[in-house]
């Protein structure tokens, strides 16, 4: 089992990738671009095209930036090197007196006035908070998984950090189940069971289980897109907030599998899938299928574009 690529090799070619479009090419020369860009409209199902883009931008009325919106070149290369890159990739496009409202960072409340986002919370009414593909290096990373389902173990895993008060939740009810192996990997806060403590788990090692459970963090959980590439099926709780993969747009039993918030019915979901194996391999097929549906780069640029083009329409900017 190993993985398309290697990590390590996809962030250096991302970052010299960032750098040269920084300093070597002109923005003149994306702004020519444009229109020929858009133009691949026609290329796809415009439909389809249009439903993602109101999706992610839902914005009805026009509306004027705040005093604090920034020019591309007056957006600061600051820590967050990876939201900087991402945005000014597509931003760079436009006028270059174009101002946009933005928010870098793990975002799980609704933004005060529009500004372009990686997340937000799934609501009816986050129209101000404009979905962009942000840090999409670390939450878009290809994966192999050759093992198939009916060769991996029977249980269920899964390892990342305890802090937030829902991870503790699922650690006290889960931790020492017969039918997960599952812990946190973090330096353990004082009072914490020891039993919580598990060393860390790579990528392949949890794809010789059958069940992985998908969690929340401070925003959407990281590795729900590795698992929905993978050959084995997705738990978690309903979603509650989402990012450019468009979670809130997940239907529990037919993408994953469907926990409750507390998990008490954990174990019972496993077991049933233990027993009902053609279920689950109907529910990872179409976790891959929607995954796949991310994976045409012409088309997740034409997306994004068409997503800042209507908030600087809306913005009176374009």
């Amino acid at each position: 089992m190993k993985q398309i690529t290697n990590q390590r090799a996809r962030k250096v070619l991302y970052y010299a990738r960032g750098f040269s479009q920084q300093f070597l090419v002109p923005n003149a020369f994306y702004r020519s671009q444009l229109e020929r860009k858009l133009a691949r409209l026609g290329e796809y199902d415009r439909s389809e095209v249009e439903r993602r883009v109101n999706y992610y931008n839902r914005l009805d009325a026009d509306f004027q930036v705040s005093g604090d919106a920034a020019l591309l070149k007056d957006i600061p290369f600051s820590s967050k090197t990876v939201y900087y890159y991402d945005l000014r990739e597509i931003l760079r496009h436009f006028p270059a007196r174009a101002a946009v409202d933005y928010l870098f960072g793990d975002i799980y409340w609704i933004a005060e006035r529009p500004s372009l986002v990686k997340s937000r919370p799934i609501s009816e009414d986050n129209a101000n908070s404009v979905v962009i593909n942000m840090e999409k290096l670390r939450h878009f990373r290809p994966i192999r998984d050759e093992l198939p389902y009916d060769e991996k173990i029977d249980k269920l895993v899964w390892r990342g950090a305890g802090w937030q008060e829902h991870r503790k939740e699922f650690l006290r009810r889960c931790c020492g189940h017969p039918l997960c192996d599952v812990g946190q990997v973090n330096t353990p806060e004082e009072g914490t069971p020891p039993e919580w403590n598990k060393p860390k788990m790579t990528v392949p090692e949890q794809l010789r289980y059958k069940f992985i459970l998908s969690i929340e963090g401070n925003d959407v959980a990281t590795n729900l897109k590795w698992i929905s590439q993978s050959n084995s099926l997705c738990f978690m709780t309903k979603p509650k907030i989402e990012s450019w993969f468009m979670e809130g747009c997940l239907v529990a039993s037919k993408h994953y599998v469907e926990v409750r918030d507390d998990y008490a019915d954990l174990g019972e979901k496993v077991e049933y899938y233990v027993r009902n194996p053609d279920e689950a391999k109907a529910i990872i097929k179409n976790s891959q299928d929607y995954y796949r549906s991310f994976c045409d780069p012409r088309l997740e640029e034409l997306v994004s574009l068409l997503v800042v083009k209507k908030y600087l329409e809306k913005a009176g900017q374009y």
